[in-house]
């Protein structure tokens, strides 16, 4: 009965979206992905944010996702794109929710008339299959952007004037900064490209041989365009097996684990983008928890622990800004389990959550010393109360 409920809400707010024009759907499917990845709990922005998108889709209209002629303006960010919100988007990365309203701005008010044509142009080569001739004009349009932004960010009025326009696309401040990276990132697109290049496809482990030979190509890079460092690490991340090894490119030219040693290395900002890891991992945790989904839940959790131990295994963190965070960070991970927890009746409590499984957490890491914090049950319990209906489903929720 409820689940009906929420579809007929669901379903008068998509009717009442219809009635708005184009431009304010789009940048309302802008926010509501934008909130979403900030862990925000919107009622009914799921079915809403489904729907906005298939519109996208089967109208083509001008929304970055589906638009080919910004699909190829944007590909070059491709490698440092995250689905994160800009709010959280570290200085390596740029959130991909930022596209939206950087496109309507470029195209809707700093330079209509050059992006009618682009796009008039870019879809002319993009019918007839001819993409390097699209990546060729995507490339153009670039570089007009590009002059044009800096231009305006050359003066206290012109970075007024794109903070204003961008509001009227978003309500994230963060998403000028993402414009700004954007702007970086391009500038040195050259030198990230070779730097790419030079790595393989995918690292295995990043140890011996493989680490020695990233050190040197972060150095080479770093002595050419030492703002592009943050870039190149994410680049890194996202090619490794392991993501959290990038860990090794801060610790690795260290001799002990010390943190104040290892954050006076040349690549120390590679620990605070582990740290970053887990925070992206915690607000995918609390959506896994709010969705009724533990199986993904235990994965995330046991993701976290792994990452915790890499860090306190690594650096001797105690008394360092990076250990006070990472403390911080698993503290809101045990209170959005412990609260998920909580809410079961007292006397099901003997019960095990699928979280408890000791090969969850290593020896090492906090969550092992917080560990009691999980010996209720949460999914079980949902299954009882639900009745025998979903019993088939529920099942596969113990461990």
């Amino acid at each position: 009965m409820v689940n009906t409920k929420q579809d007929q809400t669901a379903e008068h707010l998509i009717q009442y979206l219809r009635q708005l024009a184009p431009q304010v759907r789009r940048r309302l499917l802008a926010e509501l992905e934008r909130l979403h990845l900030l862990g925000e709990d919107i009622p009914h922005s799921e079915p809403l944010i489904a729907a906005l998108r298939a519109e996208f889709r089967n109208t083509g209209q001008n929304h970055y996702r589906v638009g080919n002629p910004s699909r190829y303006f944007f590909e070059p960010l491709e490698p440092v794109l995250v689905d994160r919100a800009p709010e959280r988007a570290n200085s390596g990365q740029i959130a991909r929710g930022s596209l939206a309203p950087i496109w309507s701005l470029v195209t809707e008010q700093l330079l209509r008339s050059m992006a009618a044509d682009y796009i008039a142009d870019a879809n002319n080569v993009i019918s007839a299959d001819k993409q390097a001739e699209a990546r060729q004009t995507a490339r153009a349009f670039q570089k007009k952007v590009l002059i044009s932004l800096k231009g305006l960010l050359g003066s206290a009025e012109g970075i007024a004037s794109i903070r204003d326009g961008l509001m009227a696309y978003t309500s994230s401040h963060a998403t000028f900064d993402d414009l700004k990276k954007m702007l970086r990132y391009l500038d040195m697109q050259r030198e990230l490209e070779d730097f790419g290049r030079g790595l393989a496809p995918k690292i295995a482990r990043l140890e011996g041989a493989s680490l020695d030979k990233l050190l040197g190509l972060l150095s080479a890079l770093k002595a050419k365009r030492a703002d592009a460092v943050p870039f190149a690490l994410t680049i890194v991340a996202k090619r490794l097996e392991t993501p959290w090894e990038l860990l090794a490119v801060a610790t690795g030219p260290v001799a002990d684990r010390a943190a104040a040693r290892i954050a006076a290395s040349p690549f120390a900002i590679a620990v605070s983008m582990v740290l970053d890891q887990i925070e992206e991992k915690h607000n995918l945790l609390l959506f896994a928890l709010r969705n009724n989904r533990p199986v993904r839940a235990k994965q995330i959790v046991s993701e976290i622990y792994r990452i915790e131990e890499a860090l306190r295994t690594w650096i001797e963190l105690k008394g360092s800004d990076w250990g006070q965070h990472l403390d911080e960070l698993m503290t809101a991970v045990q209170a959005a389990v412990a609260a998920e927890i909580n809410t079961i009746p007292g006397d099901h409590r003997h019960l095990t959550h699928i979280l408890e499984s000791p090969r969850l957490r290593p020896d090492h890491s906090f969550g092992h010393k917080v560990g009691h914090m999980f010996e209720k049950g949460w999914d079980v319990v949902a299954g009882l109360l639900a009745g025998t209906t979903d019993t088939t489903d529920r099942r596969d929720n113990v461990s």
